[in-house]
């Protein structure tokens, strides 16, 4: 399974938005983010994406499918959960480029398309006079009932990359967890790599 990579910017994200939004619902259904998505919820959510600063998805593609999504733009666009701690500590929200989320479907992990994600996107950012690049992740409860044996969590993998998590620098988000039946927030921390 030889994937190839597309770098969407402008129209061309729009024609990508259902199959980003298919990926989020079944990748991020599984630990640690639990996400029990919908359509409805997605497409609202992307659509707002897709007119964000700077927006571009890096598309994995296996004989034309996409299997696999990156997404990014400039921070200033992004939800004010994810610029508050910025701005709130005086940074230029202008110039911090926001990786947002990679989902690959599980049968093409261990290809290398975590590193081409980001490398595309931190290629963009530069694009754009961004001088650093970020994300968050999610922080689950090492006990936590629904994480499965063996679960290993992607820290390694971001520091090998230049990123490091940002003390102190945190968020809360909200979404419904797969079995719940309301939304709670959950905390995310806040990783940066300078560009």
């Amino acid at each position: 399974m030889s994937l190839t990579f597309a770098v969407l910017t402008g129209d061309d994200i729009v024609h990508a938005l259902k199959d980003v939004a298919r990926l989020r619902i079944t990748v991020f259904r599984d630990f640690p983010y639990l996400y029990d998505g919908t359509l409805d919820y997605e497409q609202d959510y992307l659509k707002e994406f897709a007119q964000a600063e700077g927006a571009i998805i890096v598309a994995a593609l296996d004989r034309g499918r996409i299997v696999g999504a990156s997404t990014g733009c400039k921070l200033s666009s992004q939800h004010q959960a994810f610029r508050q701690p910025f701005e709130a500590s005086g940074q230029n929200s202008a110039s911090i480029f926001y990786c947002a989320e990679s989902v690959l479907l599980p049968e093409y992990r261990g290809q290398g398309a975590g590193k081409r994600f980001f490398a595309l996107r931190e290629s963009h950012g530069r694009g754009l006079g961004c001088k650093c690049s970020v994300f968050c992740a999610v922080v689950r409860d090492a006990a936590h009932p629904a994480r499965p044996a063996g679960y290993v969590p992607l820290d390694s993998f971001w520091r090998n990359l230049g990123y490091q998590p940002l003390p102190g620098m945190m968020t809360h988000y909200a979404w419904l967890d797969v079995g719940d039946t309301q939304e709670t927030e959950k905390p995310m921390q806040f990783w940066m790599k300078q560009l």
